[in-house]
């Protein structure tokens, strides 16, 4: 009865996180005014919502729904329930491009594709270097993933201490994870459906390999594409997210967990229900960033940070009783 219903819920918690992010900010709109504008009302409120908090909440909503759905292949992938989408060092690579990318005096544009591009490249670095001469297991990538993680973190050290101070708020906004300039929501929308698309088929031979690749491979399951096409879907997602509002913790790391809780370890459900739950976090978590300290805003890592922490550790004490 739970896993029936669980899909319809969170598609309601899903409008509900949008709806509340289109009524809230710096300047509540009142529901009778919301109402009227969703029905065509022109005016100041109509500009407010559709050029402002719709793009930045369909951004919040898909970039959450892509960390969630990295983080639970990630999870599955390296058979490690404390896995998360920044784990294999791709975040770091996105950050070395976007600071770079600022640094030049480059936004736009030019900041989106230094993102993504860096991201691809530590992807590619990670991977290659895993490797090696032969194929990888899931602790070597995920060791070659801590280590390019941490040369990353040198390289974004390196790039703060010599930027002028004049560019070092929007830098550190940015490491934090920001969504104040995802003005254009349909990339990550797209990736995020093309994602889902992918994981899908995949599921039942993902619900195998949780349980390990001995018993994968005696079941039929080709297990070292399976772990290609894993690792390269993941990692785009991961990608693509970082990309639209930088590092944004804990997003990809609690939602599996709290879905596990609810729902169990099957993954044609867990994946897309991942997706809802993980995008309305982030929504509320943006909707909060924008009210909690109004005119203000804060970055939106601060607000999952301080929601993730205390849930996790309230996971971890559950799993140990």
């Amino acid at each position: 009865m739970r896993k029936r219903f669980l899909l319809p819920c969170l598609l309601l918690l899903s409008v509900a996180s949008v709806v509340l992010a289109l009524a809230f900010g710096s300047v509540t709109i009142r529901w009778p005014e919301l109402w009227a504008v969703i029905n065509g009302a022109g005016g100041l409120n109509r500009s407010l919502v559709l050029n402002l908090r719709l793009p930045r909440a369909a951004s919040a909503f898909a970039t959450g729904g892509l960390l969630a759905l990295a983080g639970a292949l990630m999870q599955v992938l390296l058979r490690n329930p404390l896995a998360d989408p920044y784990i294999l060092g791709i975040s770091g690579g996105a950050a070395v491009g976007a600071l770079l990318s600022m640094l030049a005096g480059a936004g736009g544009a030019w900041l989106t594709g230094s993102a993504f591009g860096g991201a691809l490249l530590s992807m590619l670095l990670v991977f290659t270097l895993a490797h090696g001469h032969g194929s990888w297991t899931p602790s070597r990538l995920l060791l070659t993933g801590v280590v390019c993680a941490a040369g990353w973190g040198a390289v974004i050290s390196f790039i703060l201490a010599i930027s002028p101070d004049a560019q070092l708020r929007g830098m550190l906004f940015w490491l934090m994870g920001d969504l104040s300039h995802a003005d254009d929501p349909w990339p990550g929308l797209m990736v995020l459906a093309l994602g889902v698309v992918a994981c899908l088929p995949l599921a039942r031979n993902l619900n195998v390999l949780a349980r390990g690749e001995l018993q994968a491979s005696a079941l039929g399951v080709a297990i070292a594409p399976l772990r290609w096409q894993v690792y390269l879907i993941a990692s785009l997602l991961t990608a693509v997210a970082v990309t639209l509002a930088g590092s944004v913790g804990f997003i990809g790391l609690i939602v599996p967990h709290l879905l596990r809780l609810a729902i169990g370890n099957d993954q044609r459900l867990l994946l897309p229900a991942a997706v809802l739950l993980g995008g309305s976090l982030l929504t509320v978590a943006d909707t909060l960033a924008r009210t909690v300290a109004a005119p203000q805003q804060l970055p939106v890592g601060v607000i999952t940070a301080l929601l993730g922490v205390p849930v996790f550790l309230y996971l971890l004490q559950r799993s140990h009783r």
